[in-house]
């Protein structure tokens, strides 16, 4: 294979799309549904929820890091981590739907049966996403392609998350009629077996191209100290830490904010506006024989909680897929780095001022959200770019490349977040009296509201501060970077040819 500036087809980084599609359809679920799931549904407390989060999701954390050193050495006629995509789908479409099964045990069989699964869940989706993300380091060297194909990966990412906000609660309801419980598992269900054409799809249309250019086989210890040396990497994954803390302690309780806070709103305005959309953008794409396919909202200005959260997390996401589409001439015109730092700072200020917010505020909250979202939506594709400009700066420094521990230990950094996050939500509601199905209390009210706004604000502030004053790995010094590296390719590749 060359190792020079690979050039990537369109089709090509569409269909890697495809893979983050497919991940986010579980990912994006369990991120604004499962707390809500286990203690509104499946029976557990919020504690005892946010503890199981927390134990499982460090045990994923240093699983990730297992799974990216074991890709980094495989060998096989389709690379390092395409057959991981291929070989991991079924198990973990089959393991996703049973995390979202409700057993007839007593509670602590619940417990031990939500560990279990979720755990076994969590394992089986880092097999699959982490030499699916890893893919995105070896398809090109080419910087320009690479921040592309992430686009698409994140595109992929946020049309799951609209699939998931436009139909997990219409769809648990729908199925879940005479059962909640069966509701949510025909739902997995279905998002299951959409996961697993996805990333077949994905492994099919995708090529590794990028190979190191050492050819011994380095050690763990080895790959592990080129990681704790790279410094650049540090800083970033404690960004990213930061950053899921930032936006999973919200994630976690939109649901109860809609539930419990804003709860059914009369709104003529919003009424207005959603049925604009549905005739101006959804039912002509929808329509079937010049007939619109949604009247949601003819009956009347007044909208149910499930309605609110749905509407919210769909043009949550629509506006970050509009984002990352966007994001390329964003970062191209102003930097990486400077355009991760500009899209930070406004997404900070549109969720603090949540704290402003009555829950009669409906107009403002989906103002807010819509921009904050388009603002906040690509940093996720920003930060994995980074992460792969981390992983060639290793093999610069170091001339060994470990693309899979980079970007599993990255994705680590997402976890721990996710599971410190997720602890955090669920123990805020218990320390102020939360309890499912009924009437939340003035300080639960105001917990779930600043888990909307000033909490996660506070986090951001600091992964800003990082990023701004510690991270140094700007545009002009990746660019010396990736030169020199293409020059070391060629004389390997040189080298190879006359040995």
């Amino acid at each position: 294979m060359s190792n020079g500036l690979q050039k990537v087809s369109v089709k090509e980084r569409m269909l890697y799309g495809c893979g983050d599609l497919a991940s986010c359809l579980f990912w994006m679920t369990v991120m604004t549904q499962l707390l809500f799931f286990y203690t509104e549904v499946f029976g557990l407390s919020a504690f005892a929820a946010g503890i199981m989060f927390f134990v499982s999701r460090v045990l994923d954390a240093i699983f990730d890091v297992v799974i990216g050193m074991t890709a980094d050495r495989t060998k096989s006629r389709w690379g390092k981590f395409r057959p991981y995509i291929l070989f991991g789908a079924v198990p973990l479409a089959v393991m996703a739907v049973l995390s979202f099964t409700t057993p007839d045990f007593a509670y602590w069989g619940k417990v031990v049966y939500a560990y279990l699964t979720f755990i076994l869940f969590m394992f089986l989706y880092s097999t699959v996403n982490i030499p699916y993300t890893a893919l995105l380091g070896v398809m090109t060297a080419d910087p320009v392609e690479r921040t592309s194909a992430s686009s698409f990966k994140f595109v992929g990412a946020y049309l799951g998350g609209i699939v998931v906000s436009m139909t997990v609660l219409p769809f648990a309801a729908h199925f879940g009629h005479a059962s909640p419980q069966k509701g949510w598992q025909i739902t997995m269900g279905i998002y299951a077996i959409a996961a697993v054409v996805l990333f077949v799809i994905t492994f099919l249309a995708t090529r590794e191209r990028i190979q190191p250019i050492a050819k011994e086989t380095t050690s763990v210890g080895r790959d592990l100290g080129d990681i704790v040396q790279n410094i650049p990497w540090i800083f970033l994954f404690i960004v990213t830490i930061l950053f899921i803390l930032f936006v999973c302690i919200r994630m976690s309780v939109t649901t109860h904010y809609f539930k419990y806070y804003v709860a059914e709103q009369e709104s003529p305005i919003l009424a207005q506006v959603f049925n604009f959309l549905l005739q101006y953008i959804v039912n002509p794409i929808y329509g079937i024989g010049g007939k619109p396919a949604i009247t949601l909202f003819e009956g009347g200005h007044k909208f149910g909680w499930e309605t609110l959260a749905s509407a919210f997390n769909t043009i949550g996401q629509a506006l970050s897929l509009i984002g990352v589409l966007l994001v390329p001439f964003f970062a191209k015109l102003v930097g990486r780095k400077s355009a991760t730092i500009i899209l930070f700072i406004a997404a900070l200020i549109c969720t603090a001022a949540f704290y402003l917010f009555k829950s009669t505020d409906l107009m403002w909250i989906f103002v807010f959200q819509a921009v904050g979202s388009l603002v906040g939506g690509p940093i996720s594709a920003l930060l994995w770019v980074l992460y792969a400009d981390t992983a060639d700066f290793s093999e610069w420094k170091t001339g060994r490349r470990a693309t899979g521990l980079v970007f599993s230990a990255s994705i680590m950094s997402n976890k721990l977040g996710w599971a410190v996050g997720s602890m955090i939500a669920g123990f805020v509601l218990a320390a102020t009296g939360y309890v499912a199905n009924q009437v939340q209390n003035l300080d639960v009210q105001n917990g779930i509201k600043a888990m909307m706004s000033i909490i996660p604000v506070g986090i951001g502030l600091v992964a800003l501060v990082i990023l701004m004053f510690f991270y140094k790995l700007d545009d002009k010094t990746m660019a010396k970077v990736k030169t020199e590296l293409e020059e070391r390719r060629k004389v390997s590749g040189q080298n190879a040819a006359t040995a």
